[in-house]
């Protein structure tokens, strides 16, 4: 029998055409989400090296939390995909209200820990100067925490229908709106006071609050959205629920949390160091988290498009799915790796005047191409495994990757004399390469586990049942695993 994870030409560029067309405006949301850090970043550092290190250092604090919040509301993805997937659309709202009610109950704990990030500030050593622009920074990105919970919630209800262009329209208006909002904060335009990069913050807030009215009227008014009757009824707390979006989505928000903090810890060392190293690896931070918007996208749409196919009985559909997603976007970012290592003077130059951190940033670009191709990988690797929801083993392992592997190395690299003398940014950038490679390998071998356990399940009941032992389409057996 012939292997049922290698499909045929004109299977695999069916499945590739749905990725891309789902994958699409993913993409644009993202790159439109990334670019506002990209704006802040280029906007602040305009004014000076020293509000420049303030958006890095309130980004590094800031994001770990938005993105744990993140994290856990990302269950809602795989479980309207299968829902959807099964036909079962009057589950998914009564799924949604619960997550949106679960979306504000987190943003009301993170409120305070931005805005009472002091103590962390002191305990790294950062530079003087920078700590009462971080400080505002955080204090006015802290009011946009509701807003933005709210409206990913709404985003992935969309996406796990498949319909991913409210997404990418609703980017695009947040992304216009940052501009325009970082002009009049930063620089204190029509009247308003100049607050530097403390300005960014109150931009990104003010952004946030739009998307989420421009969301929440789409999911309003489109025909798409009606089956699911999400506004049929006010939100009420069901703790059942409540408890297994938590099961779900706590591993992710876990998984993203590690991640970046890796970053955030990275970023608070290399304080120490001075305004101008903390200022090139925030360039290069943005650069690569602005690349790292497509194979993330990709990674949504590989989720439900698994999703989907577990919710309809077909495994090999989305064992396909997968591979094929992730093969996509290792193929992007290797394109996208060759393109950061030829032309590292040019990135950096698009984001400082000051020659110095420049010079910093061209040798910290050329290091983050070495690992834009594991990176993608993992996370594609990652948003397939979620799709299946499986989450607690791939955050295991991401957490093995980057604490255990990544961090260490990069810390002995970069301010220690134990491999030699020490690299400063440049070391912890090696170990950045390692972390990720590491999750890489290891979160494949977790895939193929899963992937082929699911298989030889749907086969085995099929064949139980005198079913031909190849899957169709839209096989009529469930297949129920559990993670």
């Amino acid at each position: 029998m012939n292997d049922l994870r290698t499909p045929g030409l004109k299977i695999l560029s069916k499945e590739l055409k749905s990725l891309i067309l789902l994958s699409g405006p993913l993409i644009a949301a993202q790159i439109s989400q990334s670019a506002m850090g990209f704006v802040d970043t280029v906007m602040a550092g305009r004014v000076s090296s020293v509000d420049l290190a303030a958006v890095a250092m309130g980004s590094s604090i800031w994001f770990p939390v938005f993105l744990f919040i993140l994290g856990i509301l990302m269950a809602v993805i795989p479980s309207v995909a299968q829902l959807h997937g099964a036909g079962k659309n009057q589950e998914i709202g009564f799924h949604v209200r619960q997550a949106l009610i679960l979306g504000l109950a987190l943003s009301l704990v993170g409120m305070p820990l931005l805005r009472h990030a002091g103590p962390i500030l002191d305990l790294m050593d950062v530079d003087p100067l920078a700590v009462p622009l971080t400080l505002g920074y955080l204090k006015g990105v802290s009011w946009g925490l509701p807003a933005i919970a709210g409206y990913f919630v709404l985003r992935h209800f969309s996406e796990g229908l498949s319909c991913s262009k409210p997404s990418m329209v609703t980017g695009m208006i947040g992304l216009g709106f940052n501009i325009v909002a970082n002009y009049l904060l930063i620089y204190g335009k029509f009247g308003l006071p100049a607050l530097g990069g403390a300005g960014c913050g109150w931009a990104t807030a003010l952004t946030m609050w739009v998307m989420c009215l421009c969301m929440f009227a789409t999911v309003k008014k489109a025909k798409i959205y009606q089956s699911a009757r999400l506004f049929e009824q006010w939100p009420r707390p069901d703790l059942q629920e409540l408890g297994r979006i938590i099961r779900l989505g706590l591993p992710i928000g876990c998984s993203f949390f590690v991640e970046t903090s890796l970053f955030a810890v990275i970023a608070l060392l290399i304080g120490s160091l001075g305004a101008d190293i903390v200022a090139a690896h925030q360039i290069t931070l943005s650069f690569a988290s602005l690349v790292f918007m497509v194979p993330m996208s990709i990674s949504s749409a590989i989720s439900v498009r698994v999703g989907q196919a577990i919710g309809q009985s077909n495994c090999v559909r989305a064992g396909r799915a997968g591979y094929i997603g992730i093969g996509l976007t290792a193929a992007i970012a290797f394109f996208s790796s060759i393109l950061c290592y030829l032309f590292p003077e040019s990135i950096a130059a698009i984001y400082t005047k000051h020659s110095e951190v420049a010079r910093m940033a061209v040798g910290l670009l050329s290091l983050a191409a070495l690992f834009q191709v594991s990176d993608a990988i993992q996370v594609s690797t990652a948003g397939a495994l979620r799709g299946y929801k499986d989450t607690r083993n791939p955050m295991i392992l991401q957490i093995f990757s980057y604490w255990v592997i990544g961090l260490p190395l990069g810390y002995t690299l970069g301010l220690t004399s134990f491999w030699g003398p020490p690299l400063g940014a440049k070391g912890f950038w090696i170990g950045l390469i390692a972390g990720l490679t590491s999750a890489a390998i290891l979160l494949s071998l977790r895939l193929r586990i899963v992937s082929s356990r699911y298989e030889a399940k749907g086969l085995k009941l099929q064949q139980g049942d005198s079913v031909k032992a190849t899957f169709t389409e839209t096989p009529p057996l469930a297949v129920d695993l559990p993670n």
